[in-house]
Parts: structure tokens; sequence; C-alpha cells
């Protein structure tokens, strides 16, 4: 990752280039696995189908909106620190821990890659977290606390979908 400095006016906010450097490359890691997550519940919004129909598609719609914002807010953190963010498909797949479904996967099947991805994003914020915070970063703390306590709520939420149906499944067996 090159930094822009040398065409513009020297950035000086009390970080040094290696630091801001390495906090960029993991916030483009973080940038890349929201926008992998915000195609998928994109995705997922248009082709849920079966009896959770109109819970997951209003739920995933406002899933997807809240990670199109992200996308914007975590890119302009990259750019304040000095630094290109990433915005192509290639560079977002080669960056990215969340991988692209092949197919359309079941409502349930949806639910549970959604989980996924929305655990991968905290993994991925948390591994940046503790640069940030070792170097006193502040808003790039803040930034990734608020992704982690979004990413959590929203895989908490989903999984109890998964909960319900599972024991709604274990009572038709019984």
């Amino acid at each position: 990752m090159q930094s822009i400095e040398a065409r513009a006016i020297p950035l000086n906010i009390g970080l040094d280039e290696k630091e801001r450097e390495e906090i960029a490359q993991g916030l483009s890691r973080l940038l890349a696995d929201t926008f992998t997550l915000y195609l998928k519940t994109h995705n997922f919004h248009w082709n849920v189908t079966g009896p959770m129909f109109q819970t997951l598609h209003l739920m995933f719609e406002e899933q997807y909106k809240e990670l199109w914002q992200a996308v914007d807010t975590i890119a302009e953190r990259i750019r304040a620190l000095g630094f290109p963010a990433p915005g192509t498909y290639r560079e977002y797949s080669s960056l990215s821990s969340i991988h692209e479904e092949e197919g359309i996967p079941t409502a349930e099947e949806m639910i549970r890659l959604l989980v996924e991805g929305h655990e991968a994003a905290v993994r991925t914020a948390r591994s940046v977290y503790s640069l940030a915070d070792q170097v006193n970063d502040a808003p790039t703390v803040d930034l990734l606390t608020d992704r982690m306590e979004i990413h959590e709520k929203t895989a908490w939420m989903l999984r109890s979908l998964l909960a319900e149906s599972g024991e709604a499944a274990a009572k038709q067996g019984a």
C-alpha cells in the first residue's frame, strides 16, 4: 500500500506512516469483508423464499443498508490515515475472509452463512483493534468497536432465528 502523502501536504496526526499503513491494511481487510457481506446480504434479500420470506426479506434489507453505510465509513477512515481505499472486486476478493456463494441457498442456509460472515467481520475488526489501541488511534478504535458491536448483535439475531426453526423441527419430530 502506498501513502498518498508525497502528492499532498504531509500528514501529521500523531501516528507515523508505518503505524498508519498497518492500520490502513487491516481496515482494508475489514472493508473487503464488509463489502462482500453487503453483496451476500443483498443477494439473499433478492432471492430468499419460503415460510420466513417476509421476515427475512425485510431483515436482510435492513442489514444490507447498514453494511452499505459501513463501507463508506471504513473507506473514509482509510483515506484519513493517508492511504487509498481498495475499491475493486479483485481487491475485495483477495482481501476478504468471506467467500461468495454459488447458487441460491435455502433460507436457513442463508441465515447460517450470514452468521458466519458477521462473525468473520468481527474477527477481522478485532485483529486490527490491538494495533489501533496500542498507538492511541482513538477514531479507528471507536470505528472498530462500533463494527464489532453491530456484527455481534446481527449474528446473535440471525442465530436466534435458527434456534427457533430448530426448536420447531424438534417439536414436529416428537
